[in-house]
């Protein structure tokens, strides 16, 4: 399917969206997936972080609404396991079609999206729970519903969130075309999916390609400093910082906004409209330093982050992929950091390996980020 372009089984209308995104030709999931999914298949695709797998599904079934002479009837459902990668989706809906969308999401005003789904909206994205709360009220239904998409479906199925996942599935009609998407498929999402046909597109070797990897050393106890000084060094257009645990995103907020250095904090505890509010200031470059958790940015799709930053090295390796494919995005080039004490650097050295990575050793040093050899040898003049 490669020597075609998935783009010619489109409108004319779809295409010309893309073009005001600058987007004129598909990238390969979207080459491999949307002639299945213009099928009408039932499909689970696997494909790195940064390769396009939202358009991948929404293109072709954008592309069948469109065609629907039916205005009113839900026909596309689509459940992400944050409030912000259905944010995220939504928008992007919203950017390739004037057909109506709805964003349904826990934590938000129930009452406003009531509104909303008297409008009769034929897309509505949102997380699992407060749609199955709006079925249950008899305000969803999915009589008419053509397709439902699991986005980060193996987030889905983890423990926290199995059951409202399954009762989910276990709602939609018979013919509905099911689909599920990651940048990792583990065996118990096949299986949870029991009977779909899956599709792993080849690695395109993007962290490996699109992205310097970097580390810094750093005691424990120094490691928010050697961000503000690598920070004022680097000069970052714009860096998303990535901390294991939620209580740190506030600590280094806390810290940096102390010495002076513009920031905003992404975390779980947030309100919708708080977290909404942190998203727009740094995409739109207001601010250009994001503090934040796995769990907040798992998903998150903000063109043009420069610099990951990452102040450990989480314990599922899917973490690091997913933090790392934040930068480096869409045929861009980036820049990803590990500052970590000597337990974390030998974590790295191990995934340096794993995943057929190039770590360069990184220090600060008079203002700058020099590779240790140009440190070692000022100091010896």
């Amino acid at each position: 399917m490669n020597e075609k372009n998935a783009f010619s089984l489109l409108s004319q209308e779809i295409i010309e969206k893309l073009s005001e995104q600058n987007i004129s030709k598909p990238s390969n999931v979207q080459n491999e997936v949307i002639p299945l999914i213009n099928e009408g298949k039932n499909l689970i695709f696997q494909s790195e972080t940064g390769t396009g797998k939202t358009y991948a599904y929404l293109l072709p079934l954008i592309n069948k609404l469109q065609q629907d002479s039916e205005t009113q009837k839900l026909r596309i459902l689509i459940v992400a396991p944050t409030f912000e990668l259905a944010s995220q989706i939504n928008t992007a809906a919203k950017a390739i079609t004037n057909r109506k969308t709805a964003l349904i999401i826990g934590g938000a005003p129930i009452k406003r999206q009531l509104e909303l789904l008297k409008e009769k909206p034929q897309i509505i994205t949102g997380t699992t729970a407060r749609i199955i709360e709006l079925i249950r009220l008899k305000k969803i239904k999915l009589n008419d519903l053509s397709a439902c998409i699991f986005d980060e479906c193996d987030r889905m199925i983890k423990k926290e969130a199995y059951d409202d996942t399954y009762e989910l599935k276990s709602l939609l009609p018979q013919n509905t075309q099911i689909i599920a998407l990651s940048a990792t498929i583990s065996p118990s999402v096949k299986k949870f999916f029991n009977g779909i046909d899956s599709l792993i597109m080849p690695d395109e070797d993007i962290l490996q390609k699109n992205i310097s990897h970097w580390a810094i050393f750093a005691e424990r106890r120094d490691k928010i400093e050697t961000l503000r000084k690598f920070l004022a060094a680097e000069k970052c257009t714009k860096a998303l910082v990535f901390t294991s645990r939620a209580d740190q995103v506030e600590n280094i907020y806390s810290k940096l906004s102390f010495k002076k250095v513009p920031c905003i904090a992404l975390h779980a505890k947030a309100k919708k409209q708080e977290r909404k509010a942190a998203i727009d200031k740094f995409r739109s470059g207001k601010i250009n330093v994001m503090i934040t958790s796995d769990l907040c940015a798992r998903g998150l799709d903000i063109p043009n982050i420069s610099h990951v930053i990452q102040m450990d090295i989480p314990s599922d390796d899917d973490f690091f992929i997913h933090r790392s494919g934040r930068t480096g995005r869409a045929g861009k080039t980036g820049i990803n950091l590990v500052i970590g004490d000597e337990f974390e650097m030998r974590q790295y050295a191990a995934l340096e390996k794993k995943l057929g990575l190039i770590v360069y050793p990184k220090e600060l040093y008079n203002g700058k980020v020099v590779a240790p050899q140009v440190f070692d040898e000022e100091e010896n003049n």
